[in-house]
């Protein structure tokens, strides 16, 4: 009995730490975004959407028949993607975001051979390519990846 209470408490004590974690960074983001004027973080917000809309298209790995398509960038960070290799692998996990000027999307797969494999990728707006790094889970390797626009 008195195990369980323990067991209880412990568990409620993480489910606190987690709501308070969430909690302080909720705060962080609304004070940063108030310090810097409701135009600022509307002007940015809205060029980070339109940013976005440059990773829409099929693109296809340069060293295979490996389709990537992107489509439906959402304001919050969220991409509709699909995958090919050359049949359809599901896609568990899509999103971009802007980290240090670079718009970098994060792709997941979990289907049978691809247990968690993701790839990271940079658009390259000089060269309209998608760059980045492929993690093949099943193998726990990397390999440095290009994708081409072919749509």
């Amino acid at each position: 009995m008195i195990r369980k209470a323990r067991v209880a408490m412990q568990t409620q004590a993480a489910e606190d730490q987690g709501w308070l974690g969430r909690a302080l960074v909720f705060i962080f983001f609304f004070v940063v975004a108030a310090g810097a004027g409701p135009q600022d973080f509307l002007a940015s917000a809205g060029e980070s959407q339109r940013d976005s809309v440059q990773v829409v298209g099929r693109w296809q790995r340069t060293d295979g028949n490996y389709v990537l398509e992107l489509r439906n960038p959402a304001f919050d960070g969220g991409l509709t993607a699909a995958y090919f290799n050359p049949r359809p692998v599901n896609v568990s996990r899509s999103e971009w975001v802007l980290e240090g000027g670079n718009l970098m999307v994060l792709v997941e797969l979990r289907d049978q051979g691809y247990p968690g494999s993701t790839y990271m990728l940079a658009y390259r707006q000089d060269s309209d390519r998608l760059v980045g790094i492929y993690y093949q889970a099943a193998t726990q390797q990397r390999f440095e990846v290009i994708f081409q626009r072919i749509e």
